[in-house]
């Protein structure tokens, strides 16, 4: 290399004067404004300094800064390194001189040196910010903001680049076109209204989209609630959700006439073990042959399943038994029929894992790629014409940017979160509820029996922390598998359950339930009055029902039993938050959640694009806070 190169790769230091000598002839010296060169030696080391001597013309180089002297000379066995503060003498050793390396064919780098990075790990986190790596004359890594490609003056071998990564980068494309997003982030339906009309407007006002928590939710408020939300979410994109219930089965028809009244765009369906009349209605209602003969679907579905077989059914086009039927009925017409064959009954397929509410455990890195495979199959199989490939999105256990960073790694088109943002100020629940949230671990859960399939067993993850509905409702449900009414329960049994759980005496419990379901659904009571396992199960469900209702509008006489559906997400995001500006519930709003997790899970897109680089990334670049 020449002095020019060598003056130019010294210059990292920032010292007033450069000296370098040469085997043979005089030393040449380059000035400057100095004043760095204590920190900059702190932070570059020696390894630039010494590298210097690799090349066999030069005897010894200096770096001088006011009284501060630094110096590496050539000696028989190597170099030796001395530092001066004035006549003081602070270091005197011998350094070992790195082998000479190939010059290699480039790429070539010539870093602009006063862009510098010292901290690798913070500049990571700086998502909109372009880095450099570069080889210096020492063999190490250095990174720099700006500089320029190819050779000339102070030329580095290149080693990569790390680009701005925001959150319009994360995920699918395809998916935030189709429903005009900006991120490949959803704010989850929560039923009982949790999932609110203000939590579905102010992610319509961002460019996100939320999901109305529909299930549980009498119609007419539903109604009220679809009214509120097609008032405030201008052009934004929202939904609803639609709960499959099995057990009534006539309150998912009632949604979903309700939701084709109102020309509801979206639906968020969940906890399906199989399609439903209603759910296949609801997609290919309006169903047409658009330009070039594409079909159209007015009408789109997200699917929430756990299992492959659940999402297979979704992946494929409706069932030929439900669409007949649907024509016979008039829902449908012939050709609407034929059209059906061409499109599943859900573009977007949600791995739900490890959820709050409904759940089945699964875990992500398993599920995830299993409906992956699953989908890709079937894209192929079925053929659809005119429609992208479905998308397969992820939900359960996104509370952290590294969480959902893991699912856009992953291949995720999409992430939905659902348990962090119940610790919201949209959310609709009250503040006691909110503050026992957010004091939550990520262990803090349990799983107890579901209030709308109480009978078939299913469960739900719940808050566990300052709450025994999971132990209280599981005893209920033990007891209806033990005894075939409440006469048949011992005496002992029944006084405990009474004082502790209903607070009341059974027979008070069935007077209003009986009131609750002669309006509702008189066949209910028809059929309680002839079963008593059955009225046992009515009077049950009373208590599950009132619980989630209990958190709901803070009634503090029944806080230990309140039901919380929550999963691990929301004490893994209370942890992260800890210390940051989201801390606090009252920062808490779901846009703002929304910003910090896809923003971090940006910067770990960084760190982990400059590991595949092989660029050397320091242990704290994995600690993402808030960006």
């Amino acid at each position: 290399m020449s002095i020019a190169e060598h003056f130019d790769a010294l210059s990292v230091y920032d010292a007033q004067a450069i000296r370098i000598a040469p085997a043979e002839g005089d030393p040449e010296d380059l000035l400057g404004d100095g004043g760095g060169l204590e920190s900059a030696f702190d932070r570059v080391g020696q390894a630039v300094l010494v590298g210097v001597l690799r090349d066999a013309s030069i005897k010894e180089v200096m770096l001088a800064d006011g009284d501060l002297q630094i110096a590496v000379a050539r000696t028989a066995a190597g170099g030796r390194l001395t530092v001066k503060w004035g006549e003081q003498g602070v270091v005197d050793e011998d350094v070992a001189i790195p082998p000479v390396r190939s010059a290699g064919q480039g790429p070539w780098f010539r870093p602009d040196p006063a862009t510098e990075i010292s901290d690798l790990g913070k500049a990571l986190h700086d998502i909109d910010q372009t880095l450099h790596a570069v080889t210096d004359l020492g063999g190490q890594q250095r990174l720099f903001t700006r500089g320029l490609h190819g050779r000339g003056i102070g030329q580095m071998p290149y080693a990569g680049t790390v680009r701005p990564v925001g959150p319009e980068d994360l995920g699918s494309a395809a998916f935030r076109e189709a429903h005009g997003l900006k991120w490949a982030y959803i704010a989850g339906a929560m039923a009982g209204g949790i999932g609110s009309a203000k939590m579905v407007i102010s992610m319509a006002q961002v460019g996100l989209i939320g999901f109305f928590g529909a299930g549980g939710v009498p119609l007419s408020a539903v109604e009220e609630a679809i009214k509120e939300v097609k008032a405030g979410v201008g052009d934004g994109a929202w939904g609803f959700n639609l709960l499959h219930n099995p057990v009534e089965p006539g309150v998912e028809d009632q949604t979903v006439d309700l939701y084709l009244k109102h020309g509801v765009p979206r639906v968020s369906a969940s906890a399906y073990m199989g399609l439903s009349s209603a759910v296949v209605r609801y997609r290919l209602s309006g169903i047409h042959e658009g330009p070039g003969g594409r079909v159209i679907c007015p009408n789109q579905v997200f699917a929430k399943v756990s299992r492959p077989e659940v999402a297979e059914k979704f992946l494929r086009p409706a069932p030929s038994n439900i669409v007949d039927q649907l024509v016979a009925d008039g829902a449908l017409s012939p050709q609407q029929a034929d059209l059906a064959k061409r499109v599943p009954v859900a573009m977007d397929i949600t791995a739900e894992a490890d959820s709050g509410g409904h759940t089945d455990h699964r875990p992500l890195v398993v599920l995830l790629p299993a409906l992956q495979r699953l989908r890709d199959a079937l894209a192929v199989e079925c053929g659809y014409e005119g429609v992208s490939r479905p998308r397969v999105g992820v939900a359960g256990g996104l509370g952290t940017p590294a969480s959902l960073w893991a699912a856009f790694a992953m291949g995720a088109d999409y992430v939905l979160t659902g348990s962090v943002n119940q610790a919201s100020l949209e959310a609709g629940t009250s503040d006691m509820a909110k503050k026992m949230l957010v004091e939550a671990n990520f262990y803090d859960v349990a799983s107890g029996p579901a209030p709308d399939m109480f009978e078939i067993g299913a469960k739900v993850q719940v808050l566990s922390r300052g709450s025994m509905y999971a132990q209280r409702s599981q005893r209920l449900y033990d007891l209806y598998k033990s005894y075939d009414s409440i006469e048949a329960i011992p005496k002992k049994e029944r006084a405990r359950i009474e004082k502790r759980i209903f607070m009341k005496s059974l027979d008070e419990v069935w007077q209003g339930t009986e009131a609750y379901w002669s309006e509702r659904d008189p066949k209910q009571v028809e059929r309680a009055n002839k079963d008593g396992r059955h009225k046992m199960a009515l009077c049950f469900r009373w208590y599950l029902g009132m619980t989630s209702r209990w958190a709901r509008i803070g009634e503090d006489a029944r806080k230990r039993d309140f039901q919380m559906w929550c999963g691990p997400a929301m004490g893994a995001f209370n942890q992260w938050a800890d210390g940051t500006r989201l801390e606090p519930l009252d920062a808490r709003t779901c846009p703002a959640i929304a910003e910090a997790l896809m923003r971090g899970a940006a910067a770990h897109a960084r760190v982990s694009g400059a590991r595949s680089q092989g660029i050397a990334v320091p242990a704290n670049a994995d600690a993402v806070g808030f960006v």
